[in-house]
């Protein structure tokens, strides 16, 4: 088995662990790496098509995870979360 290909089926396992997984930013974190490993994957496989899925994907990913990070807030009496902008 070559190196791209172990990076491909552990970014697929980390991104079917970021679907089960119900906490969002732990969901966030997982689809970045696992879509990093699939970008290396896909371009030692030198696809195109897929190479732009996976930037995008990882750069949706990681921009949430920013979102989040920076800019929700969560309220303590109830289980909603608030953008900081939005009080």
């Amino acid at each position: 088995m070559m190196y791209a290909e172990m990076f491909g089926i552990l970014g697929l396992v980390l991104i079917i662990i970021g679907i089960i997984d119900r906490e969002r930013r732990v969901q966030d974190i997982l689809y970045v790496f696992g879509g990093f490993c699939l970008a290396i994957y896909s371009l030692s496989l030198k696809n195109w098509i897929f190479i732009v899925l996976q930037v995008v994907f990882t750069i949706a990913a990681a921009y949430d995870l920013v979102r989040l990070r920076f800019f929700v807030k969560k309220k303590k009496h109830h289980k909603k979360q608030q953008l900081y902008f939005l009080r």
